[in-house]
Order: structure tokens, then sequence, then C-alpha cells
């Protein structure tokens, strides 16, 4: 775990830093900045192009990590070349669908709220954008080069987004121009670390594609709806949100879904390493490796989104006393997506091996009927019960999913990520969270979250410290410890 624990350190670092800019953007910016349905327009873009993403990438970035170690330098070349071509086999129909049929689909999506018809293009583009990202992304992960992607992925495009807010904030620009500036800042996200993967290694075009162009182009095309089932989990609730309430609700959703998203910080810092690395360890048939890293992921991603859960859950309610009014009705939104985000650490490293692994082709069958049940779900939820709606049928799908892959692997791997150390940590977030459920400071919102946060959080690494329940996290509190002597 060295290396993984090394950079999935520096990955959290710089994940976190995002984070706070993302927090400071929803809580602050858009929420006093931007009118109420033009953050919600926002939101319904942004959401919409990570669902064409899949697609537009055509499953490379998954392709990329799953074959990249198996072939030799001088193949390299040829693979790498057909990584970048494949994605044109789903940007160029997605382009010709928006281009032939835009009226029909602007009425589709612009019934309730007619505003959005003029914004198709804009959903394009950044799917395009989002999609070659991953390949480039993918590009750095495959020569474990991740931390500067990963600073460009959550820190880089934030930070845009505040600079962006304060300029329209002081009147530099319409908000028309601001929609535009948004897009092309993620446009230029893509352009530089396109410039960064080919520092690492800088192609050579070679049209002497690998032997096995069948198996590759098959996998890509399964992974598509592999990520397309993963992303319609995730944010089909926003985008359907648009078709049945007024806009202004995608807005207050997304608002909440984002400080539960705050929980996933850890899962997303580490997978940057792990994915590549699990990969290497099948692709070796090392099963004893698997397991150990299987569970150590497990139990160090729930040590993390298990306090930054309890965190968020028992300082919400001075948390939504620092947002405007209209947005404070999200409790049992950000309860149920953090739960969601839990299980998701929960499981540890359980995607990277599904999907490189020869199983990937029974969990995206499961996948694509488990995103059916979510659209089902939503159609059926949201009109009745809004935005709560939503999160039922989000919290529902992703448990019913995970609870999926988490039988497969157990059945086809005899691999479980659960120790004696998870159900110690599960006790100790428990005892944490009746103890500070009824413990509340009557001072400022703000000083009061700092308050309870340092108290829980001292605790909290006291308790795992003194019983030695993780070693990584052991290993890391002691070294840190003796600098302080």
């Amino acid at each position: 775990m060295g290396i993984v624990l090394k950079q999935s350190l520096k990955n959290v670092f710089t994940t976190y830093i995002g984070f706070l800019f993302g927090a400071i953007n929803t809580v602050f910016l858009y929420t006093k900045i931007l009118p109420d349905a033009y953050y919600g327009l926002v939101t319904f873009i942004l959401a919409s192009g990570a669902i064409l993403m899949p697609l537009m990438a055509f499953g490379v970035h998954n392709t990329m990590v799953k074959f990249h170690s198996q072939y030799q330098e001088s193949e390299k070349d040829g693979f790498l070349t057909l990584m970048l071509l494949i994605p044109l086999l789903g940007i160029v129909p997605v382009c010709c669908v928006i281009f032939f049929l835009y009226e029909p689909l602007g009425s589709l999506v612009s019934d309730v709220n007619p505003m959005v018809k003029d914004y198709l293009w804009y959903v394009f583009f950044v799917g395009l954008s989002m999609a070659y990202f991953e390949v480039f992304y993918a590009w750095c992960k495959v020569h474990l080069k991740s931390v500067f992607g990963n600073f460009m992925k959550e820190v880089f495009g934030r930070i845009g987004v505040t600079v962006l807010l304060i300029l329209l904030y002081f009147e530099v620009f319409s908000l028309d121009l601001f929609f535009k500036l948004l897009v092309g800042l993620y446009l230029l996200r893509t352009a530089i670390l396109k410039v960064y993967a080919y520092r690492i290694h800088f192609p050579k075009l070679s049209f002497t594609f690998p032997g096995n162009l069948a198996e590759i182009l098959s996998y890509s095309f399964l992974i598509i709806l592999g990520g397309s089932s993963a992303l319609i989990l995730l944010e089909i609730d926003k985008v359907m949100i648009n078709q049945f309430i007024k806009i202004e609700n995608v807005a207050y959703y997304g608002v909440a879904v984002y400080i539960a998203t705050v929980i996933i910080v850890p899962s997303r810092a580490m997978h940057q390493i792990t994915y590549p690395l699990t990969a290497e360890l099948l692709n070796k048939g090392d099963s004893f490796g698997l397991e150990t890293l299987y569970k150590k992921t497990s139990l160090t991603l729930f040590i993390a989104s298990g306090i930054l859960f309890l965190l968020i859950v028992l300082n919400l309610e001075d948390l939504y006393l620092l947002l405007p009014e209209t947005y404070r009705d999200g409790f049992y939104v950000v309860f149920l997506i953090g739960m969601t985000k839990v299980f998701d650490s929960l499981l540890g490293n359980n995607n990277s091996i599904l999907y490189n692994s020869k199983y990937y082709k029974s969990i995206l069958i499961f996948g694509v009927g488990l995103a059916a049940l979510t659209i089902v779900l939503n159609l059926l939820l949201i009109p009745n019960y809004g935005i709560e709606g939503a999160a039922v049928a989000s919290f529902i799908s992703i448990f019913l999913f995970n609870t999926t892959k988490l039988i497969f692997v157990k059945l086809r791997f005899e691999i479980m990520p659960f120790t004696k150390s998870t159900f110690k940590v599960f006790a100790t977030l428990v005892l944490l969270g009746v103890l500070f459920s009824v413990f509340n400071f009557d001072f400022h919102p703000a000083l009061n979250i700092l308050l309870k946060s340092g108290f829980i959080v001292l605790m909290y690494l006291g308790i795992l410290y003194r019983f030695d329940i993780s070693e990584d996290i052991s290993g890391v509190l002691s070294k840190w410890l003796r600098k302080r002597e």
C-alpha cells in the first residue's frame, strides 16, 4: 500500500482543495450571484454533459487502463493512437443527432422550462470536453502519474468557476457570456491535460493497431453501457427534475447532493491510483494481492467516509443557516445521498475489480437494468414528491446496484472487503453519532460547526489510534506524532 497511500494522500489533499472551492461556489457564490433558475440551468447542463460523457469517450478511459499493461513498449504507440481515435465513434453520431434533430430534442427537454432549449449545444461541448479529459487522464494514470490530472479535475475547474462568478458579480460580462465562458473553461481544462499527458509520453502516430482490436472495441462498447449506467444512477435525477418541476428545484437538489458528495472525496482520490494497480494484479493473477488491496481500500475509505457523513449530518442544521432560505429543505436528500456515498466507499476498489476482470459483461447487464429502474423510479416519485422523491429513487437504485456488485465479487473471486475492523469502525461511528446528536453550541453557525467538528474528529482519531483499528491510519498518525515530539 506504500505507493497507494502516498499518491492517495496527495490526491486527497488536492481533491479537498477543489471541494473547498466547490463549497465556496455552491454555498456562497452560485446561490448569491446567479438567480435560482439559472443556477438550476448550470446544474442541468453539467449533469447532462456528464451523462453523455461515457458515450462520447466510447469507454476509452477504462479500456486504456485495462489493456495498457498487456503490451510491449513497441506496441504501445499503435494502442495509444487507437485510443485517441475511438472516441470519434461516439462523438460524431451525437453531434449529428443534435444538429439534425435540434428542434424536437429542444422541445422535449424544455416542456416545463422553456429556457433549456437554447443550451443543447452547451451540453454537447461540455460532454465532449469531459470525454477527452477522461481519455488523457487515463493516459496519465496508466503511467502512475495521477496527481496533476486530479488537480485539473478537482481544483482547476472550480477555481475557474470562482473567478467567473466573481467577474459576473462585478458585471464585467453578461449572464449569457458567463455560460459561454463556463463551457470554454471545460475545453481549456482538457487542452491543458492533453499537453501534460503528451509530456509524459508523446504518441508517435502508428496505425499498426494491436492484434486484439476486436476485443478492445467489444470491451469499449460494453464499458459505454457500464459508464452510462453508473452516471445515470448518479446524474439522471438532476436531468429529470427539469422535466416535471421548475428548474429552480434542480439548483436546490444540486446543492444538497453536493454537500453529500463531499463524503466520496477520499474514494475518488484513492481510486486514481488503485484502479491501474487492480488491473495489474488481475493481469498477473495475484489473488492474494487483490484480496489485500480490496480489504485495505475498503477499511481506509470507510474510516474516511464514515466520519465525513457523521460531520455533515450532525452539523447540517447549522450549515443550512448559512444558505439562502430557499435552499434549506434538503435534509433528507443529504441524508439519503450521503448513505449511498458511504456504501460506495465501503466497497473499496470493487469497481476496479469488476471492470478489469473477465466478468465485466455480467455486471454491465446488472448496471443497465438498475439504470432503467432509476429512470422508472424517478418518473414515479419526482412528480409526487419533488426533490425528495429523486433522492429516494437514487438511494434505492444505488443500494441495489452496490449490493449486487458486492455479492458478485464474493461469488466469483471468493473475497469480501469486510474485516473485524470494519465493525469496530461502525461501532465507533454509532457511538459518536449518539453522543454528539444531543451536544450543541449556541454560537454563530460557522463557529458551532468548527467546534463540534473539532471535538468529533479528535475523539474519532483517538479511538482509531488507541485501538489500532487500521494499520495505515495508525502508521500515519504515529509518524505525525513523532514529528511533533
